[in-house]
């Protein structure tokens, strides 16, 4: 399976979890699925008063320069760590 395919299966099992990850866990999960499938931040900065946003964009800005192919691969490693971490039967 291509790394492609493993992104795609990737974003179907995360929303198995049985636990909610952590704000800084999905902050990860949201940067690296936004450089993976968008490229480089070129939003421009939230307000200062739109904290969440904030949040959100400058986590996706840290991704700066790396590949799509390099994020999905890091989403896919992201999403297995999250699976055996939260996913309690």
């Amino acid at each position: 399976m291509g790394y492609q395919e493993q992104f795609i299966a990737a974003q179907e099992k995360i929303k198995s979890l049985t636990e909610r990850p952590g704000n800084q866990e999905l902050l990860d999960l949201y940067a690296l699925y936004k450089q993976a499938t968008e490229g480089d931040n070129n939003t421009n900065e939230p307000g200062l008063f739109d904290v969440k946003e904030k949040f959100k964009w400058n986590q996706w800005n840290s991704k700066q320069g790396m590949t799509a192919e390099d994020a999905m691969r890091e989403y896919v490693l992201l999403v297995d760590t999250l699976l055996s971490k939260y996913n309690h039967s």
